[in-house]
């Protein structure tokens, strides 16, 4: 039996705080001249979509694939209305605003979407770091202090990154990626994000960009102090109601998924083959569910990937 797998055109968004670095690390050819922060690798949206680059699919979207093929490409039990997870790639080649996206008990109905995320660190820049949570001890009233003074990043933890760790986002957390990274990121299919401080700087209209006091506010997490960035020391990194992440390490071929259910790789490091396709640093496939026996397998050497499901 032949396995197939099905890959996906990304969509480039510019950001004031991008760079061209999916140029240079991943080979890509990346439109315009403006800074592109972020590649959607995978994506269905309203005004978003995947589009499936195997010509035998004619041009689909995941949206479609979602709708009339779900059982055979996705596995059974999955009754959300769209495909619930997002993945992108990052170049924060300039730091992000400090924002927060709104946790399920803290949402205004209809108006928003909960999303939770992990950040895995391709690259950082040497003394590169993010910021994720609050300093001990900060309560409330003295970050509305400091926002108001213009002093919010003395209540910031700032954590020094390291490449192939990682760093989990869960909704309500504040956060903010500092520059200097490549990095894998993914999410639940959500574009629901409060920035509650951009740094003073313009957008590129030249502009302030918009802040979202009030509703940050509502949205984070008051109790979370600290977190830690995590080295890949067990193969799962998160597992989520949302979504599943491991790393695997592979030195030999593994079967793409043990259950009927769909699979999502991406290239960490060297180079796998599915189903008589070779994949390399960067790239993104999907395994369908009716193909879940099929083998990933690392070619000429040792390969990492990550593996989403659901």
């Amino acid at each position: 039996m032949q396995f197939q797998c099905l890959t996906f055109h990304p969509l480039y968004k510019e950001r004031v705080w991008g760079g061209r670095r999916l140029e240079s690390y991943f080979g890509r050819r990346l439109p315009g001249q403006n800074p592109i922060g972020e590649s959607w690798e995978l994506v269905d949206r309203a005004d978003a979509q995947s589009i499936v680059c195997e010509p035998e699919f004619s041009g689909a979207s995941l949206h479609d694939l979602w709708t009339n093929r779900r059982r055979e490409i996705f596995g059974e039990g999955y009754d959300f209305a769209r495909f619930p997870i997002l993945v992108k790639i990052l170049d924060a080649s300039d730091v992000l605003s400090v924002q927060v996206h709104p946790a399920p008990h803290r949402l205004v109905k209809g108006q928003e979407e909960p999303k939770s995320e992990i950040w895995y660190f391709l690259a950082a820049d040497e003394g590169s770091g993010i910021y994720a949570g609050l300093r001990q001890g900060v309560s409330r009233e003295d970050f509305e202090s400091a926002l108001a003074a213009g002093r919010v990043s003395e209540l910031l933890h700032r954590i020094e990154s390291r490449p192939h760790s990682y760093v989990a986002i869960p909704s309500g957390r504040l956060h903010a990626i500092g520059a200097g990274h490549v990095i894998f990121e993914i999410q639940q299919n959500s574009d629901t994000t409060y920035r509650v401080f951009d740094w003073n700087r313009l957008g590129l209209d030249g502009q302030p960009r918009e802040l979202h006091v009030e509703e940050s506010l509502r949205s984070i997490d008051f109790d979370d102090f600290e977190p830690a960035l995590s080295d890949c020391e067990a193969e799962n990194l998160v597992d989520w109601h949302c979504f599943s992440v491991d790393r695997w390490s592979l030195a030999a071929s593994r079967q793409a998924n043990s259950q009927p259910k769909f699979s999502i790789f991406q290239v960490v490091s060297g180079k796998v083959s599915f189903g008589g396709r070779v994949f390399r640093y960067g790239d993104l496939f999907l395994v369908p569910a009716n193909c879940h026996l099929g083998l990933v397998t690392p070619f000429d050497g040792p390969a990492t990937v990550l593996r989403t499901t659901l």
